[in-house]
């Protein structure tokens, strides 16, 4: 009972984008020292919280954060499993070079327009209906997150995910993922400022729309539009001593 209570004392005085690195940290070095492989499962999660003496809410948390990055899947009933293809984290990493040598959110926002713009194109040619009802069911879950910030954004990077794997080009898709991973850390540290998901969800709503109907240029203005605005209401709410935005701009708050 003494343990649990400090792993919760831990949970309260530790921020929540730090426990969740942790986890991440700690599955990276199972990962790096060989002690799990692709296709292996997790210990429970009782032993893992235990181990990095945090709450089993947090833990999972963690969990969801690499399940978002592609690098674990839960089963239901059998666990958490590495997954068997990339990405893998290791010092390579889109996500751990930008640490070390300071990219800068900008040019991480640059990067990703100019990619996943044609990622969308893509995905509009070649989509098939498997990937059409992930979308379908990543748009819903997104609407029905609009109350859990954390929530919504595991949601979002899924539907991103998912288009770079509907784009038929593993290596469009493996730096899709690199760069998503460094933006999903930055942004899940400000997504509770956000102060209006749902306008959001309209526009992956016609992101889904347009690769639905295999409209190629459709998609690539849809995303555009997407990740333009969402630079500009990121931007405010890592800044929160900027004045209030107008209209689209204000309740842009996607990834």
């Amino acid at each position: 009972m003494k343990k649990e209570v400090q792993d919760k004392d831990q949970d309260v005085t530790t921020p929540h984008s730090q426990l969740t690195m942790q986890v991440v940290e700690h599955v990276r070095a199972l990962i790096a020292s060989g002690e799990v492989k692709p296709g292996d499962r997790l210990p429970p999660e009782r032993e893992l919280a235990r181990k990095l003496q945090i709450s089993r809410s947090s833990l999972r948390a963690g969990i969801g954060f690499l399940s978002a990055m592609g690098v674990l899947k839960s089963r239901h009933g059998a666990g958490t499993f590495v997954s068997s293809g990339p990405p893998a984290l290791d010092s390579n990493s889109l996500s751990v070079l930008g640490v070390l040598h300071g990219f800068l959110p900008w040019q991480m926002f640059e990067a990703r327009l100019m990619l996943e713009a044609s990622v969308a194109e893509l995905a509009a040619e070649r989509a098939s209906d498997e990937h059409i009802a992930e979308l379908a069911e990543e748009v819903a879950e997104m609407y029905a997150s609009l109350d859990d910030p954390q929530e919504y954004l595991i949601h979002d990077v899924r539907f991103h995910r998912t288009i770079a794997r509907a784009s038929g080009n593993p290596i469009l898709g493996a730096l899709m993922e690199t760069i998503t991973a460094n933006l999903y850390e930055n942004r899940s540290k400000t997504v509770q400022k956000a102060q209006d998901l749902k306008e959001s969800a309209e526009m992956h709503r016609e992101i889904y729309r347009a690769i639905r109907s295999h409209n190629p240029a459709g998609a690539r203005r849809a995303m555009e539009q997407h990740l333009n605005l969402a630079r500009t209401a990121q931007d405010a709410e890592a800044d929160t001593s900027l004045p209030a935005l107008n209209g689209r701009e204000r309740k842009a708050v996607a990834s």
